[in-house]
């Protein structure tokens, strides 16, 4: 038998001629100038040669959460340091004036405040999430609802008289500037390069695929979940709903919040039975949809505002966009089911035994 590449003959007399190098899996192009270099020696003239990439994946160096690995803070850059930390307080301090306004306002202001309320509550999750984990969709979602937000008070303050703008004129101001700070910082963490997939999945393109899927499916729950807490907040507050639906309409949060853990967990263990029961469980759900859409719509004009029946139209359309990339990014992570992924996002730590 020949000795492996490398090492030398009996006598001294260097690398075998003859030995066959071992080959190497192929790397994707773009990801190739990241990986670091580890030398090898030719089997023909025991020089080293050109440097072969080292293809260990660096997920070890992530910590281990629900919704998939993230970095931890002490690798995040001074500039993002500083720019997490202004939107998070600034996010805690639009939450605090939410509540302080929600006690004095009308029932459509009330219905309106408290959507938004329920909004930036998921924003410090959005953000925490996108920047830890480099999520460039949940990115997205956070600056629609910084802009929905700033266009809010923009609204607000125009329609305030003469004698209430001198008082409110500070705080709108602020909050266009921080809205704006936090909407520019995110844009530039949404064009930059991000190395989570290759992180998780190494140099092999499949299961950087897998790792977007499934990084895709958890963000759309979290979309999910907060259109349908919203779409039950609007169906409440409708003067056209029965007593029955408002009670359905609140048995419909607890359903919201366990569909999403049936979810999570059937993707966490890979449980094919569990996706089949949370894709069951969406069947109600869109068909009471439809029907209170039909019901909304047959029932327009009758009273003195369309606020709230608008909302809810554009809101149920969402939620109908939502779930349908949902289903898709699902059906390609039940696919690929015992791949090789859970292993690298959560198994290598030792959370997840099975």
């Amino acid at each position: 038998t020949r000795p492996p590449v490398g090492t030398a003959r009996a006598g001294g007399a260097g690398p075998d001629p003859g030995a066959q190098p071992v080959p190497v899996p192929p790397v994707s192009p773009f990801f190739s100038r990241f990986l670091p270099l580890s030398p090898v020696f030719s089997p023909c003239s025991g020089a080293a040669a050109p440097p072969l990439p080292n293809l260990t994946p660096r997920h070890r160096q992530l910590i281990p959460t629900p919704c998939g690995p993230i970095k931890p803070c002490s690798e995040l850059s001074f500039p993002v340091k500083i720019y997490f930390c202004v939107t998070i307080l600034s996010l805690l301090s639009v939450i605090g004036l939410t509540i302080e306004t929600l006690v004095r306002q009308t029932e459509e202001d009330f219905t309106i405040s408290l959507i938004q309320l329920i909004g930036v509550v998921f924003c410090v999750y959005y953000v925490t999430r996108g920047i830890l984990q480099e999520n460039r969709q949940e990115l997205i979602v956070f600056v629609l609802s910084i802009l929905l937000v700033m266009f809010r008070s923009v609204v607000n303050f125009t329609v305030l008289s003469a004698e209430q703008k001198p008082k409110l004129l500070a705080r709108f101001i602020l909050i266009l500037l921080v809205g704006s700070f936090d909407v520019i910082c995110a844009i530039v963490l949404i064009q930059s390069q991000s190395m989570m997939a290759f992180r998780v999945g190494g140099a092999l393109e499949s299961l950087q695929s897998q790792y977007f899927m499934v990084n895709l499916c958890f963000s759309m729950l979290t979309f999910d979940l907060q259109a349908q807490l919203c779409l039950c907040v609007l169906l409440i507050s409708l003067h056209e709903i029965t007593l029955l639906h408002n009670i359905i309409s609140a048995t419909g949060v607890v359903w919201a919040c366990l569909k999403v853990t049936i979810s999570i967990i059937a993707i966490l263990k890979e449980l094919k039975p569990l996706v089949w029961i949370f894709l069951s469980l969406n069947v109600p759900e869109v068909a009471y949809l439809i029907y209170l859409l039909y019901t909304v719509i047959r029932e327009w004009g009758k009273g003195n505002s369309y606020t709230l029946e608008a909302a809810f139209i554009t809101g149920s359309c969402i939620s109908v966009a939502i779930k349908s990339v949902l289903f898709w990014a699902l059906i390609h992570v039940y696919r690929s089911f015992g791949q090789g992924l859970r292993e690298r996002m959560f198994s290598s730590y030792g959370r997840i035994d099975s």
